[in-house]
């Protein structure tokens, strides 16, 4: 049997995927050429190829004819929609973005959060509040758990500068997402910080990702009044 043969596509993106999300290859990197790969990983060039392919539609990796493979500086991180940079959606409907980061502390994962990522035990997260504006309004508030274990890097990044929202999208690629869309009364706090009534109708977004079977992130984002989704194919 052909030893070429023994080795999947599938575990060749595993492989690639897990450089990318430690850094052997960063943001904006090329990586080698499909043929050296294949060398390296004793596999044939298709089967790397087919890998690349995958990783490109997962919005990790770019490939150009003749320019070969880059590693996405902003990663699309795709499910069956993207998860936008919150900056770069304000700067597309041709408003001016600003960030204000409210809290960012190590705390212990509550009963709702455990129940988010699927975990029978507290552990200690990251747990991150901030708000998007756009135009100097109240865009999104953004209620984050982030898990230090998955994503160490994160308590190295200065988040009064840096949005997790980006962050994370540049620098932690998925391997399963979980989206729920839902509608809620703003509490006093909610209210506070997007300049709305209490009980106004609110649009929830809360996202949950892992990398395996280790969570990555969960947040509840929450958008001013007026907000609209757009979503295209």
């Amino acid at each position: 049997m052909n030893v070429e043969s023994r080795i999947a596509w599938t575990d060749v993106r595993d492989v690639i995927r897990a450089r990318i999300l430690n850094r052997t290859y960063a943001p904006g990197d090329k990586l080698p050429r499909d043929e050296d790969i294949a060398q390296e990983l004793g596999c044939a060039r298709t089967t790397v190829h087919r890998a690349m392919q995958d990783l490109a539609l997962a919005g990790i990796v770019e490939r150009k004819r003749k320019g070969g493979t880059h590693v996405r500086t902003d990663p699309v991180t795709r499910a069956t929609f993207d998860i936008p940079i919150t900056r770069r959606e304000v700067e597309q409907r041709g408003a001016k973005y600003n960030y204000h980061l409210i809290s960012s502390e190590l705390e212990e994962t509550p009963i709702e959060i455990m129940a988010r990522f699927g975990i029978h035990q507290t552990v200690e997260m990251l747990h991150v509040t901030a708000l998007h504006l756009a135009d100097n309004r109240p865009y999104i508030f953004e209620d984050r758990w982030i898990n230090p274990k998955s994503s160490p890097e994160i308590l190295d990044v200065d988040l009064t500068r840096e949005s997790a929202n980006e962050w994370l999208v540049r620098h932690k690629p998925y391997s399963r997402i979980e989206v729920r869309f839902s509608a809620m009364s703003a509490d006093g706090e909610t209210a506070k910080h997007l300049a709305t009534s209490v009980g106004s109708a609110l649009f929830v977004i809360e996202r949950t990702t892992w990398i395996g079977t280790a969570p990555i992130t969960t947040v509840q984002a929450v958008a001013a009044p007026g907000y609209q989704l757009a979503a295209r194919n």
